[in-house]
């Protein structure tokens, strides 16, 4: 048994894999690369990484192969340390945001390996269509012809073209996974991590309009060995990665939260209206446009049928605070998207006197 501490998160301890396999990993630097490739590591896979070198260049020392080239083949050097004749067991794409660096990356390494297992995002759906989504749900007509700019408004639909593109190009060799939020120890997006700090200060805090709608999430630590796993396996299908195993609300998310505070607290529940006054954007908060469907549900009971468990939110909770804490002065600044207090007092002076 292998011990696997990474980003603060508690050590376990992870078995060797029956079989070794060589594995390819399309960035792995990132929020989810070192879950997954630390997995990788401790189950006793061999791991290739092709990435542009410039996030974290010597996060795992000399126990990674380091390929550096360029999902866009028009940079240079490109696809090139790609090309040739070597073969991978399984290929894991986190990197893939442009439907044309897919299409390209799959042309070169196609016939080279055993299984293409691509994280999508449940951002993938055409959410006209719901409230209920499961694998089998319409995707988000593709974008404009020539559009490659990864922004709030196009992510989605350059997504779901690119979950067609592997779709159309390989068939039963692809695995594909679509989370919904991806929150824990590590999480750059600082969204969830917002709403742990926030409620782990206490006091009167600014909640989202409509408690009673559903939040789903998926803790890193269980979403990233899992999908090592489906490569394992050599699992094909695609799966909505949405947790948690039973349905949430923002309430109730929040309420949970409160053990984390030696403070009282208390929610006062926003308005749309304070928000656009106030200015706020809340963090995992998505106001629906007048008519849509307030509360979203992305099936999970695929993913977890095919393995895939989802740990209590107060592990997820402490795991994330912790390592928040331990993060520097300087990284804490930088929290993206997050209210200050000016603007959060503003919203509540309009709560209460609404």
């Amino acid at each position: 048994m292998v011990a696997l501490p990474v980003l603060g998160r508690a050590a376990s301890t992870v078995a060797p894999a029956t079989k070794p396999l060589d594995i390819l990993f399309l960035g792995g630097t990132g929020f989810l690369g070192p879950h997954q490739v630390d997995y990788a590591l401790a189950r006793g896979h061999r791991v290739t990484l092709f990435n542009r070198g410039q996030s974290a260049p010597g996060l795992y020392g000399g126990r990674v192969e380091i390929l550096i080239g360029n999902r866009d083949a028009q940079i240079a050097p490109g696809l090139a340390p790609l090309q040739g004749t070597r073969r991978w067991d399984v290929v894991i794409d986190n990197s893939g945001y442009v439907p044309r660096h897919v299409r390209d990356s799959i042309e070169v390494l196609k016939g080279r390996f055993g299984r293409y297992l691509y994280v999508s995002t449940v951002a993938v759906y055409d959410l006209t269509k719901g409230p209920t989504f499961d694998e089998n749900s319409p995707l988000r007509p593709a974008p404009s012809p020539g559009t490659e700019e990864v922004t709030r408004e196009t992510y989605g639909a350059l997504k779901a073209e690119c979950d067609r593109v592997v779709q159309a190009a390989l068939g039963d060799l692809a695995t594909i996974v679509r989370p919904i939020y991806v929150v824990g120890p590590g999480d750059d997006t600082d969204r969830f991590t917002y709403w742990v700090d926030r409620v782990a200060r206490g006091g009167e805090v600014l909640g989202p309009p409509n408690p009673g709608s559903e939040l789903q999430w998926v803790d890193v630590r269980d979403l990233c060995p899992w999908i090592v796993q489906l490569g394992e396996r050599d699992q094909p299908g695609i799966f909505n990665a949405a947790g948690p195993a039973k349905a949430t609300t923002w309430q109730e998310v929040l309420q949970g939260l409160t053990r984390l505070s030696a403070q009282p607290t208390q929610f006062r529940w926003a308005t749309p209206a304070a928000l656009e006054q106030s200015g706020i954007r809340l963090p995992l908060v998505n106001l629906p446009d007048p008519g849509a469907f307030v509360s979203l549900h992305f099936a999970g009971s695929k993913a977890q049928a095919a393995g895939l468990q989802y740990r209590p939110l107060d592990e997820t909770a402490d795991a994330t605070l912790t390592w928040w804490r331990a993060q520097s002065a300087e990284r804490r600044a930088r929290a993206e998207g997050w209210p200050t207090p000016e603007q959060e007092e503003t919203a509540l002076s309009l709560v209460r006197g609404g």
